[in-house]
């Protein structure tokens, strides 16, 4: 079973893989088809004012910051609105995204089931096995989201970008053979403590999949033309991925708050003391801290979106710090979660 699992896996990193291919190359034809017509509607927008009733000058209507209507700023589906040619190839590579990434999902949680059932376990009990679980509630948080705006579909690119390097780092780096669940961690506190903690683990990644490509689409629209801005020139509007990040962050927040606490009662009944500043601990009390300000910046009107946006994404960064850096190079209490 454990082979298995790991053959499942390495297949749900191929599946990813063919969908990050099919949403770059959704992006690429995009903007062909975006250079392709530019010009058209133009000649078209210009005869029609010449001599026409109530007609605009040229120019009046264009987009501030730069931005033009072939760039979609709304992150509307073009599909159903744009002629065949490159659009109909782009709406067929991002179709074949949605279900490349579907099954990759379906093979991730194939994975993840088969290893917990070779360890007779759930499967949270080391590196490799969290990471497999966060990314999954990733993923499934994303599908989720697709469902309901569809018009964000074009940011599967960095997501399935963010999977497939994830997926790949836990197979090559964090690997680990099925072994017990250590003594320390046989209490039902595990299931309370961890599950939530990956939970709002998986929302927070995928909530900095929008908060990052906020910041370069945002710059984008402020005119901004160098790298990495003009990466997000497909992307969706900047005011739908900034709703999108705060909407996410909010409801992962509490859940997160939540697994602190319950940490804290589990070490308490484990080790006497509720609190005791181990690498672990101090690190997840810099990252509430972190998305508390996050979330308090950008309830505050006087705080510019891009600032906050940062502090979420600087946010995040404490995670992978608590999940990578503390696990492989500091000692404490919670050192199972390394790659021994």
């Amino acid at each position: 079973m454990s082979a298995l699992s790991d053959q499942l896996v390495t297949f749900a990193i191929l599946a990813y893989l063919v969908a990050m291919i099919c949403h770059a190359v959704e992006y690429a034809l995009g903007n062909a088809r975006t250079r392709a017509v530019a010009a058209t509607p133009a000649r078209e927008l210009v005869g029609a004012g010449v001599g026409g009733s109530g007609g605009s000058p040229a120019g009046a209507d264009a987009p501030v910051g730069g931005a033009t209507a072939a760039d979609d700023p709304d992150g509307g589906d073009t599909d159903a609105k744009l002629p065949a040619g490159p659009n109909g190839r782009a709406r067929i590579g991002g179709r074949i995204a949605v279900v490349a990434t579907v099954v990759a999902t379906l093979l991730h949680l194939a994975g993840l089931v088969t290893r917990g059932i070779a360890a007779d376990r759930m499967p949270w009990g080391n590196m490799y096995e969290y990471v497999l679980t966060v990314s999954l509630i990733g993923v499934v948080g994303w599908l989720t989201v697709l469902w309901k705006r569809p018009s964000l579909r074009r940011l599967g690119l960095f997501l399935t970008l963010v999977m497939v390097l994830l997926l790949a780092t836990a197979e090559l780096v964090l690997y680990v053979p099925v072994v017990p669940l250590v003594p320390a961690l046989n209490s039902y506190w595990f299931v309370i403590h961890v599950s939530t903690v990956v939970f709002a683990s998986g929302l927070f990644l995928l909530g900095s999949v929008p908060a990052v490509t906020y910041l370069m689409r945002a710059g984008y629209e402020g005119g901004k033309r160098s790298f990495p801005y003009t990466l997000a020139k497909r992307m969706p509007a900047a005011e739908s991925l900034e709703r999108l990040t705060f909407v996410l962050h909010a409801f992962a927040f509490p859940v997160f708050t939540f697994a602190v606490i319950a940490g804290a009662i589990w070490a308490e009944a484990s080790w006497g003391r509720p609190w005791g500043w181990d690498p672990k601990e101090t690190w997840s009390f810099i990252s509430w801290v972190i998305y508390a300000g996050y979330l308090h910046a950008r309830a505050t009107p006087s705080v510019k979106r891009n600032v906050a946006t940062w502090i979420a994404v600087v946010g995040f960064l404490t995670m992978l710090m608590n999940l990578f850096g503390v696990n492989i190079f500091f000692e404490g209490l919670h050192s199972y979660g390394g790659l021994d």
